[in-house]
């Protein structure tokens, strides 16, 4: 099995330092991984260090403050600098006259849009109107499109939000959106006691709903490290799924090794 990793965090001051995301990767055979910039924080220089550092192993999507007059500026700087990515939330509203206009700074540099966001969100006439204001820029919807309970922001119920779900799917009719895959933990209740090996023992579809839609070429793992350690850990966010879905081997390989060489510039 080969692996890149689409979702990762790494930071000295919160979460852990880019030594341990290392270790882990080490530990797992994951060979690359996308560093996604966290929320409230638009310095982005430590993740740049280290896709400097190790120029064949990290790609960053870094974050800007879209309210601030310099956003623009901020984002040309961060593309001049090697960064591919820009991270959204899928609300994302530029002030003034032109809400689009943040998005629209991204394509103008060939930028990727990492998009966070609620189930909801996504599935907003907003958000399909922002991918048809910007057909050139490439889409990747975060976390299964917000689904899951168990993850950052998460839902105030386990319960599969299906049809706000399937209205985001639906945004596969663009060719310039694809979607990042999670480990199960992020929308599987742990079980108490827990089984062995494998503890979830009723999955929801949301992934397979996802391949549906999507295509094996336009879906992508991505763990959610370092947060997954508090759910079923960085390497059962990879096997779990891995042994789980009832596709080929070249089809597994796509999701979790090609895809992310084709959307993230990986080398």
């Amino acid at each position: 099995m080969r692996a890149i990793d689409t979702h990762c965090h790494a930071s000295p001051y919160w979460f852990e330092p880019i030594e341990v995301m290392i270790h882990q990767m080490e530990l797992n055979s994951v060979e690359k991984s996308l560093l996604v910039q966290f929320f409230g924080v638009y310095d982005n220089d430590y993740l740049i260090q280290q896709a400097e550092t190790y120029p064949q192993k990290f790609r960053v999507a870094g974050l800007v403050d879209h309210t601030k007059n310099h956003a623009k500026e901020d984002i040309e700087n961060l593309s001049s600098r090697g960064v591919q990515a820009i991270r959204f939330t899928a609300d994302t509203k530029s002030p003034g006259a032109d809400p689009y206009h943040i998005w629209k700074c991204a394509e103008s540099v060939g930028m990727t849009a990492t998009v966070m966001g609620a189930a909801e969100h996504y599935a907003d006439e907003y958000f399909e109107t922002v991918i048809q204001t910007c057909p050139n820029l490439q889409f990747v919807i975060e976390h299964l499109g917000g689904v899951g309970a168990f993850f950052g922001p998460g839902r105030p119920s386990s319960d599969i939000p299906y049809e706000v779900y399937k209205k985001t799917l639906s945004l596969a009719k663009y060719e310039n959106v694809a979607i990042k895959m999670t480990g199960l933990g992020e929308f599987c209740e742990r079980p108490r006691p827990l089984p062995q090996p494998m503890p979830f023992l009723e999955i929801p579809p949301v992934i397979e709903m996802a391949l549906e839609a999507f295509g094996t070429s336009r879906v992508m793992w991505g763990s959610d490290y370092p947060p997954v350690s508090a759910r079923e850990g960085y390497r059962n966010s990879l096997s779990f799924p891995y042994d789980y879905l009832n596709l080929t081997s070249e089809e597994k390989d796509k999701i979790f090794y090609t895809n992310a060489i084709k959307y993230w510039g990986f080398k």
